[in-house]
């Protein structure tokens, strides 16, 4: 009787003991996951706060100047392209990333032409709602610099973890997957050239 009670007792520890492991691995899993996804809802808060800003940034060049229409449009189709690009946070694939960083590039592209092109508009340049505006994108920008290097930050803890053994084994069991990373665009690493 007591070796049955010794042995009903070693099996019932080791199952505990699986099971506080495999559950403690999937929760942490599950906490480093998470805070991938609300930092990716960060990034894309930034980016809209950008897309908000731009059609006021538009109206007031166009209240001032008799400006270059093909920039006009490019912005407002480059924005009305990024705000249509959405990505579902548990689908952060390199493929949907590369999709997302895209339409963002063009976006950034647009703003910076319509930002050169202003240059030619001194009256537009002194006029108070401009400059707020521009410094308002300005502060978007850095805001998203800012939690696009957060997610980056996250993104590492959960990729690491899941990498280590064991994890990496229980990862594929529980079916979690490596986040994609935000990368910078191609060519990024060169200032671009001003010219007037």
């Amino acid at each position: 009787m007591k070796k049955k009670l010794i042995v009903l007792g070693s099996i019932v520890l080791g199952v505990v003991l699986l099971y506080s492991f495999f559950a403690g691995k999937y929760n942490t899993m599950v906490e480093l996951g998470t805070p991938v996804e609300k930092q990716w809802a960060n990034v894309q808060g930034a980016y809209q706060r950008r897309a908000d800003l731009i059609p006021n940034l538009v109206s007031t060049v166009k209240g001032y100047a008799e400006f270059e229409k093909s920039t006009l449009t490019a912005v407002t189709e480059a924005r009305a392209k990024a705000t249509s690009t959405n990505i579902d946070a548990s689908k952060l694939t390199p493929e949907t990333m590369k999709q997302f960083q895209e339409a963002q590039n063009q976006l950034s592209s647009s703003l910076s032409r319509l930002l050169v092109s202003v240059e030619q508009y001194p009256d537009l340049k002194a006029n108070q709602n401009f400059m707020d505006l521009q410094s308002q994108l300005e502060g978007t920008e850095n805001r998203i610099n800012t939690e696009r290097n957060k997610y980056n930050e996250v993104v590492n803890d959960y990729n690491i973890y899941i990498k280590r053994f064991p994890n990496n084994m229980l990862a594929g069991i529980y079916g979690m997957q490596q986040k994609t990373f935000f990368e910078a665009a191609a060519g990024s690493d060169k200032a671009p050239a001003v010219k007037f």
